[in-house]
């Protein structure tokens, strides 16, 4: 868990309860005595009046609550459609992630800004996963975050078929269509690879961070290619 959702889990936690001490909180977020004791501190520098004292235990005084979220009708209409994006294209766990991120905007928002929410009418329709690309972005995210290398049977716009191991390095989304961005051990270069051409995938062995075939060398190698091109 992040330091910024532990803090507000902790505030969370102790608004309207009686004195809990730093042992319970600890249990409860799998953190340290010591780590709980620390972020007790900050949120008392940072103004949420927590009251209490090591041993005995803590509490938020009465009456405190946190500033309610304050978005404009397009921002709103901005964060919705942004979460159903992501629900109708963006795979399983992120898709359940996304439905979750913003149940918990809403509960944020004041009351009268909940309607604006309903209302919004920006929609994403569900994507068909015949082919079980929400699966397969799923492990690739994954692999990206390992950092691990992938064999991938792919298809070309040829339709001619290859097997590549490749460094995935981040995705893209263009329009219905996802991108992988790669490093290519057989071409020994960068390629990007359309996932609903990825007929099986694979998981393979460690890949190092090395220099010249990290995301933002990718970057500056696309950013070169596009400056090279012809005008049209």
């Amino acid at each position: 868990m992040r330091r910024a959702d532990r803090l507000f889990q902790i505030t969370q936690y102790l608004r309207g309860r009686r004195l809990t001490t730093a042992r319970q909180l600890a249990q409860w977020l799998s953190v340290s005595e010591r780590t709980v004791y620390r972020d007790i501190r900050d949120l008392s520098l940072s103004g949420v009046p927590v009251d209490g004292e090591a041993g005995v235990g803590y509490r938020i005084k009465p009456g405190y609550d946190l500033p309610p979220l304050m978005f404009n009708a397009d921002e709103i209409d901005a964060l919705v459609i942004g979460m159903r994006m992501v629900q109708a294209w963006g795979g399983p766990q992120l898709g359940a992630s996304a439905a979750s991120a913003l149940a918990k905007v809403v509960l944020a928002l004041p009351k009268e800004k909940r309607d604006f929410v309903e209302a919004t009418p920006l929609f994403a329709p569900t994507a068909p996963d015949a082919d079980g690309q929400g699966e397969r972005l799923e492990a690739i995210r994954q692999a990206i975050g390992s950092r691990h290398k992938l064999l991938l049977h792919y298809t070309d716009a040829q339709q001619r078929p290859s097997q590549r191991v490749v460094w995935p390095l981040a995705l893209a989304f263009f329009g219905g269509t996802w991108l992988l961005a790669a490093w290519c051990e057989q071409r020994d270069d960068f390629r990007s690879f359309r996932l609903d051409r990825v007929q099986q995938m694979s998981e393979q062995g460690y890949y190092p961070d090395r220099n010249g075939r990290r995301l933002p060398d990718f970057v500056r190698a696309m950013q070169r290619q596009a400056r090279n091109q012809p005008a049209a």
